[in-house]
């Protein structure tokens, strides 16, 4: 008896489980009407190849000195957030790896801009594009390149700001390759 009471506890969750996905499977059969399909179909079209091709862009880039790095990701309607890791160079950081989280970031097509919070007295703002590098395939490394100019403000113990302008270009990081694959005969 007691190995047939298993045995049905067991049918009832399955049919319970089996009843709440039939449910779930009906309430993604129900179709807005076919005016309302077609204008959110033509703005999905509409606004999915701007997002893709952005999101193409996030990832990791080189920053000003070797180790360091920007971090960069797009996100939905250019919304652009992320953060730039580098060695501190002030008395007190002198070394030390800094994490610079973005304020403001965004991008327009291939243009992106950014502003970090200010860490140890410093912040940088870019303002460039991103264009293709020389990597040859999506996943190289410099596949794509943030070219544009990079402004230091650096501020001192009287909080006198000091800036400086430069033109960089910070190239992408190659992206992890899966394994390759497998051929089959």
């Amino acid at each position: 008896m007691n190995n047939l009471h298993c045995k049905c506890i067991l049918a009832c969750v399955l049919s319970l489980g089996l009843l709440g996905l039939s449910s779930e499977l009906g309430a993604q059969e129900n179709k807005p009407p076919a005016d309302a399909e077609a204008k959110s179909g033509d703005a999905a079209s509409a606004q999915a190849p701007d997002s893709r091709a952005g999101q193409a862009y996030s990832g990791m880039y080189t920053f000003l000195k070797e180790g360091e790095f920007v971090q960069v990701t797009v996100e939905d309607q250019g919304h652009v957030t992320g953060f730039v890791s580098r060695f501190g160079d002030g008395e007190s950081d002198k070394g030390a790896f800094l994490d610079q989280f973005f304020k403001s970031g965004k991008l327009e097509g291939n243009k992106l801009s950014f502003t970090t919070e200010i860490v140890h007295g410093v912040a940088f703002d870019f303002k460039g594009m991103v264009e293709r590098g020389e990597g040859k395939n999506p996943g190289d490394e410099a596949y794509f390149v943030l070219k544009g100019t990079l402004t230091e403000n650096a501020s001192d113990v009287n909080k006198k700001v000091t800036s400086r302008t430069r033109e960089v270009a910070f190239k992408m990081f190659p992206q992890d390759a899966g394994p390759p694959p497998t051929v089959r005969r």
